[in-house]
């Protein structure tokens, strides 16, 4: 069973204030939960339809269509960026909003073995239910860091490269791309801002074809995150 408290509670979790204020966020859906379940964080409950209930799981689901199965699960404290190992491969997000953006992102970070992204602090929240679901439970295994980009980024110089995608800039197909750095990623409106282009060692293009074709502004940020990863993994085999 569960009380008309919970199911107030469970809702709240909606809305980033409650998440923040309680420390929790909502896992829905039967594989989210069971990555959850077998990762490093800790569930704090988990309610399943067979247990409580259509109607009941309907009232607590944020999905259209109430799935079997959803966890309130403990968030975890943020880690310090003192610790970094520049041999690494990194993505950095420069206000990057789209919730299904973000989830996708740390999903093609996870399929490619990029275990770190940095935020802007005006990110989008990784534990928005949206971001969670679209991770489809990857939320569980790649870290997300908040917090001022141009300090993090500028650590890298003399460590590591930083790379960033412009829409003027060399093709990546055409560019000696290395196994280590970050690759920064810009809003899906405005791309990488003036103050992070500063920092950029390398900026790098995904070409249109046929070559300077304007049929489309720009590309999906997550689709320009899988395009650019799998060009930099081709380096690493």
């Amino acid at each position: 069973m569960i009380s008309k408290s919970d199911i107030k509670f469970i809702k709240s979790l909606a809305h980033k204030r409650f998440r923040d204020e309680n420390s929790v966020f909502i896992a829905e859906g039967e594989k989210i939960v069971n990555e959850a379940l077998a990762s490093s964080y800790t569930v704090e409950s988990v309610y399943y339809k067979d247990d409580i209930g259509d109607d009941a799981m309907s009232r607590i689901s944020l999905l259209s269509s109430p799935s079997p199965a959803l966890a309130v699960v403990k968030m975890k404290r943020p880690a310090e960026y003192s610790v970094l190992d520049y041999s690494k491969l990194y993505f950095a997000l420069d206000s990057v909003r789209d919730p299904g953006n973000l989830g996708t992102i740390i999903r093609i970070s996870d399929w490619f073995g990029i275990d770190t992204i940095f935020a802007s602090e005006d990110t989008v929240d990784i534990y928005n239910p949206k971001v969670v679901q679209a991770s489809m439970g990857s939320v569980f295994r790649v870290e997300i860091r908040y917090g001022g980009l141009n300090t993090i980024l500028s650590s890298f110089k003399g460590n590591a490269p930083v790379y960033g995608t412009f829409l003027s800039a060399k093709s990546i197909y055409e560019t000696q791309l290395s196994k280590n750095g970050v690759i920064v990623l810009g809003s899906e409106s405005h791309g990488i801002s003036a103050k992070i282009e500063d920092i950029v060692d390398q900026k790098i293009l995904i070409p249109q074809y046929p070559v300077d074709s304007q049929r489309v502004e720009s590309l999906n940020v997550a689709v320009s995150a899988a395009i650019v990863a799998s060009e930099f993994r081709r380096f690493s085999v």
